[in-house]
């Protein structure tokens, strides 16, 4: 898949401090460097359970840890057909995860400046000194005469790092034979190797503290931005009134936070689908004591099962489920209980290319009085992240198990890789989800196993067809 550009990427590195910064100037007084990473871009802080499951991949395939004790890791989700996340180490690129849809498994996927941290056991091919320069230099695949030794490990498809007879890595690639087979050959290509991409890797231990503290020049930039801008909205239209949607998310946390900070408080907003997970109701319960807001909580569960009965799943070439659930009882509720209003959003351009290219503020057709307005839309995730540390904000505790947004638990947009954890995680939930879902194909005379490995996420997918044509 194509990288989507959807705004400049912002993040830096200070090799001073050995933390992310958004801006070419840490606020210890040193030039930062930019990070390279893959658009669009929109890196966020990976929790210990996050360096936990990065640790367990890595020492499962290659037999060591990526990550140390005291190192700030960012990840980053780049294009893959399901799901693969990047992982930033030392201002580089170190590595990625992806979840393989037909093993139904995570992959580690190194780049050469995760062999000093792993110092694999496994998985390592030594190559001939011949061979070295066109592999490093050049990208060049490893072909038979330049092997010198090759773990007995390796199967064919495996991930590998080419390493000279001096053990210093030269080159990532993947496995085209067994070793079996490799000790074999007399010509013909063992690994297709990578391109070394140009990085500096500087490790160095450093806390989110520390982060919050570099990054206090840019943050307060944006912060002062996004507080200007919703007094002015706010003073454009003076009749109003004032409210907040919130879902339990980070993005809508940072946005009451500006809120709250520029008109003081205003009504809470959660579209309460039914489908939400347990953690996020006791967020929005925890925030709204705290900050002393009123909730006004919609009800989508009871329209979103009438309509399940008629067209089955939603899909995500067919979602109706957001109208439904969210939209419809928004509009209805607004109209009962405040009237014409001006909301704020948690919206960021950095999401997708359809909230790239929304305006900043804008009226959905479907909630005709509500005018929206979206004072982040600029920021990005890590933006929103050193804020909510900075304030010391009560986050929804699903981004510390495992999830980076939060939302429906059976949402069908969802990667496979997150309906998986989904099922470990939460597996009650997800059990009387996928009951309903087999049970409704079964009524309407789907093939068996229709619904299985997330195939009634997609319209027309495995027999998901109907007479209808729903």
């Amino acid at each position: 898949m194509r990288p989507t550009y959807l705004g400049k990427i912002l993040l830096h590195w200070c090799d001073n401090c050995f933390v992310p910064v958004l801006a070419p100037l840490c606020s210890c007084g040193s030039a930062t460097r930019e990070v390279c990473i893959t658009p669009p871009g929109d890196a966020r802080p990976a929790f210990p359970y996050d360096i936990r499951f990065i640790n367990n991949i890595f020492e499962e395939t290659f037999g060591g840890n990526l990550i140390p004790d005291g190192t700030l890791v960012l990840l980053n989700k780049a294009p893959d057909p399901d799901r693969m996340e990047e992982i930033i180490i030392g201002g580089a690129v170190v590595g990625a995860i992806r979840y393989d849809t037909k093993k139904q498994s995570w992959e580690a996927l190194p780049r050469i400046y995760s062999y000093s941290l792993v110092k694999p056991k496994k998985r390592y091919i030594i190559v001939d000194d011949g061979a070295v320069t066109s592999i490093r230099d050049d990208g060049s695949s490893l072909l038979a005469p330049g092997l010198v030794f090759i773990d007995p490990h390796v199967r064919a498809g495996d991930e590998v790092y080419l390493v000279s007879k001096n053990m210093e890595c030269i080159g990532v690639g993947r496995a085209k034979v067994d070793a079996k087979t490799a000790l074999t050959m007399k010509k013909g290509s063992i690994v297709r190797t990578r391109k070394n991409a140009p990085a500096v890797f500087k490790e160095g231990n450093a806390t989110w503290d520390d982060a919050v503290r570099s990054n206090q020049p840019a943050l307060d930039e944006f912060v002062s931005s996004s507080c200007m801008f919703i007094e002015n909205v706010v003073n454009d239209n003076p009749n109003l009134c004032l409210t907040i949607s919130y879902s339990g998310g980070k993005d809508s946390l940072a946005t009451l936070l500006l809120v709250l900070q520029v008109v003081g408080k205003v009504p809470m907003l959660f579209a309460d689908t039914g489908f939400e997970f347990k953690e996020t109701y006791e967020n929005i319960e925890k925030v709204s004591k705290l900050y002393d807001l009123p909730v006004i909580r919609t009800d989508g569960n009871t329209k979103f099962w009438e309509r399940f009965n008629e067209e089955g799943p939603p899909a995500r070439n067919f979602r109706w489920c957001c109208r439904v659930c969210k939209l419809n009882p928004l509009s209805e509720i607004i109209n009962a209980k405040i009237g014409n209003c001006l909301t704020f959003v948690g919206q960021r351009k950095y999401e997708s290319q359809t909230r790239k290219q929304s305006p900043r503020v804008w009226r959905n057709r479907n909630i005709p009085a509500q005018l929206a307005c979206a004072p982040i839309q600029h920021w990005t995730a890590l933006h929103v992240w050193l804020y909510i540390m900075q304030e010391k904000a009560p986050y929804n505790i699903l981004y510390e198990q495992g999830l980076d947004r939060i939302g429906c638990y059976m949402c069908p947009s969802s990667d496979l890789g997150v309906i998986e954890h989904v099922k470990q995680s939460h597996p009650q939930l997800w059990c009387e989800w996928e009951e309903k879902v087999i049970k409704w194909g079964i009524e309407h005379g789907f093939q068996p196993g229709w619904a299985e490995n997330g195939g009634w996420r997609i319209r027309g997918q495995s027999g998901y067809e109907t007479d209808n044509n729903c």
